[in-house]
């Protein structure tokens, strides 16, 4: 009888000792930098708590601001559910609406534009911000996961505005494994994910495929296999497979800082970095 090689499915986990090396990481880089503490934006979402409890850890809850900041689209109970999460720590409420409402009426965007009003949403929490890292003389921690980041799903100078991303390099399905380690609420751990920048959204919706699918192809992708052997490991069809390898060719930019032509000796982001 000859034998049949059966290939594997995908299995993701997480070392034990993440939350500890997430948690050190966030300490020593404040610590590097000169600065005294953190600001992270609160949205009620799993991504956030987990960088919110993480960053607590390491920094000490007096050492971070956190800020919610919500529009009109904002559900009542994100807001709640953030401030449960801030704890004792510094946190303040500050509305976006007036604001992205003046610079959607200055530069006279179509108002049914949701993409381009939702991106201004988030470049504006992103100057929000760092209003409040400069005054406080703190770091922008950053809340994105390595899902958002390699499919291009997150706003430039936006959301992805940050000093720093503990959960980068963390699949979104890794994050929830996370946040049930480290006692995440169970409400905000089943929440639907969502960016909330227009009604309705639904990440998983607006991707076009679950995060548990779509974490089995990046996770093919990143260990160079081919688009067959991922379609068998991941339980997907090939076309899918490749919708999601074109996501990531195509948003390549958003993950690089803008690239500094080479005419001297040492250059900024090419041979000189520190």
């Amino acid at each position: 009888m000859v034998d049949v090689m059966v290939d594997k499915p995908y299995k993701l986990s997480v070392p034990d000792d993440t939350v500890e090396i997430v948690t050190d990481f966030i300490k020593s880089y404040v610590i590097k930098s000169g600065k005294k503490g953190g600001v992270i934006g609160l949205s009620g979402g799993i991504d956030s708590a987990v960088v919110a409890v993480l960053a607590k850890n390491g920094l000490g809850e007096e050492n971070i601001q956190f800020l919610i900041l919500p529009d009109s689209n904002s559900q009542e109970n994100d807001i709640k559910d953030a401030m449960a999460i801030a704890g004792n720590s510094p946190c303040k409420i500050i509305e976006i609406d007036s604001i992205v409402s003046a610079l959607t009426r200055e530069l006279k965007i179509d108002e049914g534009d949701k993409i381009l009003i939702g991106n201004i949403k988030a470049r504006t929490r992103m100057i929000i911000l760092y209003s409040y890292a400069s005054m406080l003389n703190y770091l922008v921690i950053g809340t994105g996961n390595k899902s958002e980041l390699l499919t291009g799903y997150f706003t430039k100078y936006g959301d992805g505005g940050a000093d720093l991303l503990p959960i980068g390099d963390l699949y979104k399905t890794e994050v929830f494994e996370i946040a049930k380690k480290i006692n995440i609420p169970v409400n905000i751990i089943n929440k639907a994910p969502t960016a909330g920048l227009w009604p309705g959204q639904k990440d998983e919706e607006e991707l076009g495929i679950d995060y548990r699918s779509l974490d089995m192809i990046l996770y093919g992708l990143e260990h160079l296999d081919s688009i067959s052997d991922i379609s068998r490991k991941a339980g997907v069809d090939l076309d899918t497979v490749k919708k999601i390898q074109e996501m990531v060719m195509r948003s390549w930019h958003k993950r690089n800082l803008p690239p500094v032509l080479k005419l001297s000796y040492r250059t900024v982001g090419v041979d000189w970095y520190d």
